[in-house]
């Protein structure tokens, strides 16, 4: 391979003793060894470009050849921002998205956290009881997730008594616009529960809940810094609800907060010169509630707006922003990197993992599906309000039914106008039962879990047809996550892009099988490759003719 350079030499290289490498087959290697300096020449006619590992600049008694660039050694942990590890004490720029419904796990979480990654618990759906359950379990294995989590300015201690986290995780706080005492009461459990860290989902505005917890335990240096326990890693996928995150809370809702007694008046007053969340995760095509937006027009837009806003209000803490959604493989994490993410977050994958809370029955059906195998449906939390989730669609018919429910919600003021045709399809083949059977059904759901939603269903019939459509979405992303082989064509699994891309990029690996799936060898793999990937695309913007396969980074076993 030969390719004339067009830069000029910066001194000399004094070979070591591997000498140079110019051979494609050498090249691909040599992207692996991303931890270590090397040193890019040209050989004496300067006809090839090549790589050369050790040596001594300008000097030595061996051959010596024109010197053209000097790469320092690259480390996974090195991708995103510093300050992410820093103020959350983990190892890696690497997150654990909350999937719903229990699906990411305490033992997910736990695992991720032993293994220097941070993962949060996906509580979305779950009472309180179950979220509870979870943090002890959590708290037990990792213990307590700690006070203030680090200095960022100036080499800062935390105050007296603080205590440093042993592991840094944490749980899921999603936007219940239909059960707001729900999102209260999740809330109020993190901070009794001194859970440092939520992943904020879904929100399409800023309420009461999210508020308190981000503004809790504010506190001052004596050198007037402010500090603050509770960080809130906000998932957003439009300006407009990035903004609400980026800039302090409305006055309002910190006025009636300190009213209530759920902050103290000086965590209010620090509070409207801080912004809600300081970890802004760009969400583009993901599973679940999605824009379906390109994380190349996303990210780039949302981090403009944070550069805006940080410059008007003067903030002097950074705020990170990190990359969501269709990261799959290592180029795609690479790619996020590349744009200037702070840190990644994978969801999708996760899902399919031994420890995710995914029945194996619904992991098989993950690991069978191509890139174009997902769709949007109805979404059972804001059925009303025509929000989508991006789900599976190879292998169940839950995306076709859903929607089927929602035409029906549409044309129909009531369950005793739906007739004919429809009424027997929904009858026989959706809901599996007579409509007044699964209203029985849905109304001891309700009873158990707010009655007042029975009330405001006996005083509008549209109200009951809607609770009795959101049972069936609800229950199937439960009868995927129990595996109920009778209902296995309803499941109902929340994934998108990234998961059609992890298993091309898989097949033929030890990756392809879901009981290998790890979560820690899956984020291991996707952030080691990333790293090889931007060590191959350093060496060919220093003039190295790279080879295509030094871009194509293989699952391997590591520890």
């Amino acid at each position: 391979m030969s390719s004339r350079h067009s830069l000029r030499p910066i001194g000399q290289l004094g070979l070591g003793p591997e000498g140079a490498s110019f051979e494609p087959s050498a090249l691909v290697s040599i992207a692996e060894r991303f931890r270590e300096p090397c040193a890019v020449v040209s050989d004496a006619s300067g006809a090839r470009v090549g790589v050369a590992f050790g040596g001594t600049f300008g000097s030595g008694d061996g051959p010596r050849l024109p010197l053209l660039a000097s790469l320092a050694p690259l480390y996974p942990e090195w991708l995103g921002d510093r300050s992410f590890a820093e103020v959350h004490r983990v190892r890696f720029p690497y997150v654990a998205g909350a999937m719903a419904n229990g699906i990411a796990t305490a033992r997910l979480v736990i695992e991720m956290a032993r293994a220097g990654f941070l993962g949060f618990f996906g509580a979305a759906g779950l009472t309180p009881d179950r979220v509870e359950a979870a943090l002890d379990t959590m708290h037990q294995e990792l213990g307590k997730s700690g006070h203030a989590s680090g200095p960022v300015i100036g080499g800062l201690n935390p105050p007296a008594g603080a205590i440093a986290p042993l592991y840094a995780y944490g749980a899921n706080l999603i936007h219940s616009p239909q059960e707001p005492e729900l999102e209260a009461a999740i809330a109020a459990l993190y901070l009794k529960h001194q859970v440092r860290r939520i992943e904020a989902s879904a929100y399409m505005r800023l309420t009461p809940p999210i508020v308190r917890y981000a503004y809790s335990g504010l506190w001052t240096d004596p050198e007037g810094h402010v500090h603050r326990k509770n960080h809130v890693f906000a998932k957003v996928s439009r300006p407009e609800v990035a903004r609400r995150f980026l800039e302090p809370a409305p006055a309002e809702i910190l006025r009636a907060l300190v009213e209530r007694g759920e902050l103290t008046e000086a965590e209010a007053q620090l509070g409207a010169a801080l912004p809600v969340a300081e970890d802004i995760t760009a969400e583009a095509d993901s599973g679940g509630h999605t824009d379906n937006q390109a994380l190349s027009a996303l990210f780039p837009t949302l981090s403009t707006l944070r550069d805006e806003i940080a410059q008007k209000r003067g903030y002097r803490r950074p705020i990170r922003l990190g990359a969501a959604g269709g990261l799959g493989t290592p180029a795609s994490v690479a790619a996020a990197f590349s744009m200037g993410a702070a840190y990644v977050l994978t969801g999708s994958v996760n899902q399919a993992c031994v420890e995710s809370g995914l029945h194996a029955e619904g992991k098989k059906l993950l690991a069978q599906c191509a890139l174009g195998d997902f769709v949007m449906a109805p979404a059972a939390d804001m059925f009303e309000l025509g929000v989508e989730v991006q789900v599976l669609q190879r292998g169940t018919l839950f995306a076709n039914r859903a929607k089927k429910l929602y035409e029906l919600y549409r044309a129909h003021a009531s369950l005793e106008d739906i007739r004919g045709a429809d009424r027997g399809r929904l009858e026989q083949d959706i809901l599996r039962s007579s409509l007044s059977e699964a209203w029985t059904s849905t109304q001891s759901y309700w009873r158990a879990r707010d009655p007042r939603e029975i009330d405001k269903a006996a005083a509008d019939p549209k109200h009951k047809m809607a609770l009795v459509f959101r049972s069936y979405l609800g229950q199937a992303s439960r009868w995927a996550i129990a595996g109920d082989l009778d209902r296995k064509v309803d499941y109902q699994i929340w994934c998108g892009p990234a998961m059609g891309a992890f298993n091309a990029w898989t097949a033929g690996s030890f990756l392809a099988s879901p009981d290998q799936r790890g979560v820690v060898q899956v984020a291991r793999n996707l952030i080691e490759g990333a790293a090889a990937l931007t060590r191959a695309q350093q060496l060919r913007s220093a003039g190295v003719p790279m080879p295509a396969a030094a871009f194509d980074f293989r699952p391997r076993l590591l520890s």
